[in-house]
């Protein structure tokens, strides 16, 4: 079992968590720092416009029951990545305990070596959205720190 950190700013999100995602099932345990400086690619209103309609899915009956929508830019990146798991079956269970994100780079990851992933990387480019931008929008606040 490998165990890997990688750095998740500007990287595009999709590429990211389907090679995430592959690697977690081979049984590699995951650490991704930085979260929120990844990116999606696309319009900039469209894609803002998803995730607000996303927030409108609920039950009729109680609605504090669920569906719980994440807010924050890790818990949005772990559910991303659990979207592409086989969640139903044990193996994917296992595979999704292996994988932890973090906003930020925490104290015990700053001396880690970090895995570059190919293809992954976002040049320069027009339309896009940063992570944290979606997530400011749709609720999260994130604490000032000094």
């Amino acid at each position: 079992m490998n165990e890997m950190v990688i750095n998740a700013e500007n990287k595009i999100l999709g590429r990211l968590s389907s090679l995430v995602a592959k690697r977690l099932l081979l049984g590699d345990k995951i650490s991704i720092v930085n979260a929120e400086k990844s990116i999606i690619t696309g319009d900039r209103k469209s894609i803002l416009d998803k995730y607000k309609k996303r927030l409108q899915i609920r039950t009729a009956t109680a609605p504090w029951k669920g569906p719980l929508h994440p807010r924050m830019p890790d818990r949005l990146l772990r559910r991303i990545i659990r979207g592409m798991l086989p969640w139903d079956t044990p193996r994917g269970r296992a595979a999704y305990k292996r994988l932890r994100v973090y906003i930020g780079t925490p104290n015990h990851l700053k001396e880690a070596p970090q895995v570059p992933l190919p293809k992954t990387e976002c040049k320069t480019m027009r339309k896009k959205v940063y992570l944290s931008e979606i997530c400011r929008e749709i609720g999260w606040s994130p604490l000032k720190r000094d």
